[in-house]
């Protein structure tokens, strides 16, 4: 066995492992599951936002997405898995904790991004607007509570 195949061995079954969790994870939840999500979604998401602002380089496409989720033209299926990735995102413990310092959010971002790419094109301009104001808003509001 060559050394690239005994790398690539192990680095395709760590893929296809990642792969596969990602793909459980984003599935969409059934009708009476996601508006569990979704409260669970609403009532968590800007305080994690907060934490995570610093660590997920893509915050806005992040907050622009939960508010197509939100968005009740936007379709099922997306919302379906805007839904999944945005309840994985505010759960404190997931794969990788959220409180480990420089590595609590990655899986986050992973699965962020993923959802993202998957339905990017159902994020409308107005998602945008909404994220910039949202965002604006908490920055505002941290900045407010530290000084």
């Amino acid at each position: 066995m060559t050394a690239n195949e005994h790398e690539t061995g192990p680095v395709r079954a760590g893929f296809e492992i990642a792969k596969a969790k990602l793909d459980a994870i984003l599935r969409p939840a059934p009708a009476n599951e996601q508006s569990e999500q979704e409260r669970r979604v609403r009532s968590s998401f800007l305080d994690t936002v907060r934490r995570a602002l610093r660590h997920v380089p893509f915050m806005e496409d992040v907050v622009a997405s939960y508010h197509c989720a939100l968005d009740p033209t936007t379709p099922a299926s997306t919302r379906g898995v805007l839904l999944a990735a945005l309840a994985y995102f505010v759960l404190p413990f997931d794969i990788v904790p959220d409180f480990i310092v420089g590595l609590g959010f990655t899986d986050d971002a992973a699965v962020l991004w993923a959802a993202f790419r998957a339905v990017q094109s159902n994020i409308k301009p107005e998602h945008y607007a909404q994220a910039r104001e949202t965002l604006g808003k908490t920055k505002r509001e941290d900045a407010t509570s530290e000084g």
